[in-house]
């Protein structure tokens, strides 16, 4: 897949990451379209890793989506939790 796919792909999965763990955190939409894309790449390798599957076939491939999205809801509990409450005033 190209780097615009994962772009689209990481958008979307920080979007239903954010959706699955509603709440105010610092950084915004930008640091939430980060966290997806970023989110996609790991949940791509984890599941290579752990599980011995291509996650990662493919645009509209529902494992890809799926690794996307756990992935993305993994790196928003992480930033959560090294951001904590902090709140700008």
């Amino acid at each position: 897949m190209g780097i615009i796919a994962w772009i689209l792909i990481g958008l979307i999965a920080g979007f239903i990451a954010k959706a699955i763990m509603p709440g105010k955190d610092p950084g915004g939409v930008i640091i939430t379209i980060l966290i997806g894309i970023a989110g996609g790449l790991l949940g791509g390798f984890l599941g290579k890793v752990i599980f011995g599957v291509d996650s990662i076939d493919g645009f509209f491939e529902l494992s890809t989506w799926i690794a996307a999205i756990v992935g993305s809801v993994i790196l928003l509990a992480l930033y959560r939790l090294v951001t904590g409450n902090r709140r700008h005033a």
